[in-house]
């Protein structure tokens, strides 16, 4: 073990060389704590936002760093990723020819674990537009079962739809179906590097999360969750609870998720008049767990509750609600029907007191 670390060769151990990469990894680290320790520009729809700082950003040159994201910014295939989702996808088809009542049930209630208490009341509405507050223990759990969806680390998500929702529909949005169709739904994950970032993009856009130690963990580590929880299905029903629970869920869920990107910027109905293609759609926000009223979240983004009619069912605002309830959720945002659109809210950054 000791060899491995510090590098054997011919001549012996290669402590110099061990002591440089130390050098070089304490040098690294410096550089992220000085891009994190940064004041963080204001946060979607902050009252506290003050004008002239947005001025002096919009001078930066990192303020162009967003055109870096669509299709046409993007060269090559993500082989580790289009292999994975390939994987995936077959595994998931695979299922089908192995039907056990028992194992399609773990795999619904996993699936509601990962993408409503996960995608949706975590990375979305808590740590993307802080629509709530509540317990860092609340706020860890609900991200822990955000990294059962398989899209990513908490961090690399928040950053990727925050660049979303400042540049929606236009130049730089990460996946706007203007660049196609299947481009929105799929196809950024699999060219490029949607899902990545650097270090300025990661000062720029989540400076809250960047200095948190929990969720930069979890953000290198997010896919150990899918391994612990398949090998304990492996264990507890075999290959069929595997096919299930982890294939079929994690790729029905994907395609949930991605269908807020791509269909709902499409088809559905438009209640507020945004500087966006958004649109609300029925059945994604069945599929999605509430994600699929999408133009009243893109009108009111920091609002807990994208359902704002009594008809229009948001099984992510009932979840918030009960923990609102029970006193475990405080401080929580909705917006109105009637409410005007504010449309700066879409064009600031996030506040470093925003998230205290």
């Amino acid at each position: 073990m000791t060899a491995a670390i510090v590098g054997v060769n011919a001549e012996g151990p290669d402590f110099p060389g061990f002591f440089a990469q130390v050098a070089i990894h304490q040098r690294v680290r410096y550089l992220l704590q000085n891009y994190y320790s940064r004041r963080a520009p204001a946060l979607l729809s902050s009252n506290s936002y003050v004008t002239k700082h947005q001025e002096e950003e919009d001078r930066r040159p990192m303020a162009t760093v967003n055109l870096m994201y669509g299709r046409k910014h993007q060269r090559g295939v993500n082989w580790i990723t289009a292999v994975a989702m390939t994987a995936f996808h077959v595994g998931a088809v695979a299922a089908l020819f192995f039907v056990d009542y028992g194992a399609m049930a773990v795999a619904f209630v996993l699936y509601v674990i990962a993408g409503s208490w996960g995608i949706g009341m975590s990375y979305h509405r808590l740590l993307t537009h802080r629509s709530y507050k509540t317990h860092k223990w609340i706020e860890y759990f609900l991200t822990i079962c955000g990294t059962l969806a398989l899209e990513g680390g908490p961090i690399f998500w928040v950053a990727t739809h925050r660049i979303h929702h400042q540049r929606s529909d236009k130049e730089g949005d990460p996946h706007t179906p203007r660049e196609g169709t299947f481009w929105a739904h799929m196809g950024w994950i699999i060219r490029g590097e949607g899902l990545h970032h650097d270090a300025s993009v990661l000062a720029r856009y989540v400076p809250d999360l960047a200095r948190d130690p929990f969720h930069l963990w979890l953000s290198k580590w997010h896919w150990m969750t899918n391994v612990i929880v398949g090998f304990a299905l492996l264990a507890y029903g075999g290959w069929t609870y595997v096919l299930w629970g982890i294939f079929f869920r994690t790729t029905w869920g994907l395609h949930s998720t991605w269908l807020v990107n791509s269909a709902t910027h499409l088809w559905g109905s438009r209640r507020f008049q945004t500087r966006d293609d958004s649109t609300n759609n029925w059945w994604v926000a069945l599929l999605a767990f509430g994600e699929g009223w999408h133009n009243n979240h893109h009108a009111h983004p920091t609002s807990a509750r994208h359902g704002l009619a009594w008809y229009e069912f948001d099984l992510n605002w009932v979840f918030i609600s009960l923990l609102k309830s029970v006193g475990w959720v405080w401080d929580v945002k909705v917006a109105k029907i009637k409410q005007p659109v504010p449309h700066e809210e879409n064009e600031q950054m996030i506040p470093e007191e925003a998230t205290a």
